[in-house]
């Protein structure tokens, strides 16, 4: 099925690195996401169901600091900040720290911070 396609839908991200493929390699261990080369070299990504793609960028700072914070839904925010530590981030809020919401922070191997969420 392919991605759903409407106005104002977050579509593509491009995510700071300092090595591409230790990126690609934690993104898709921690969360399944596909990685792929596109047709000019780079390595891409799909998220798990296939709705946001992106890249891994050299050459730009990288976000160790929240101020645009990205969050991904995870099943799990508790297992998922087990495999977070496994593959190499780091976490920098454990659960808890947002009152009436089930997230936490981390730091991917970077050093770019996100934020992971769990539905109640």
């Amino acid at each position: 099925m392919p991605p759903t396609t409407a106005h104002g839908k977050i579509c593509y991200i491009e995510i700071p690195a300092t090595n591409i493929q230790q990126s690609a390699d934690f993104y898709h261990k921690v969360f399944h996401w596909e990685i792929r080369k596109r047709g000019d070299g780079a390595t891409a990504f799909n998220d798990s169901v296939g709705e946001v793609s992106g890249a891994w960028v050299l050459g730009r700072p990288l976000s160790p600091v929240p101020g645009l914070l990205i969050y991904i839904m995870v099943d799990s925010v508790t297992t998922t900040l087990e495999r977070v530590a496994a593959y190499g981030g780091k976490i920098v809020q454990p659960v808890g720290g947002d009152s009436g919401e089930i997230t936490a922070r981390f730091c991917d191997p970077a050093g770019n911070v996100l934020g992971l969420y769990q539905e109640p």
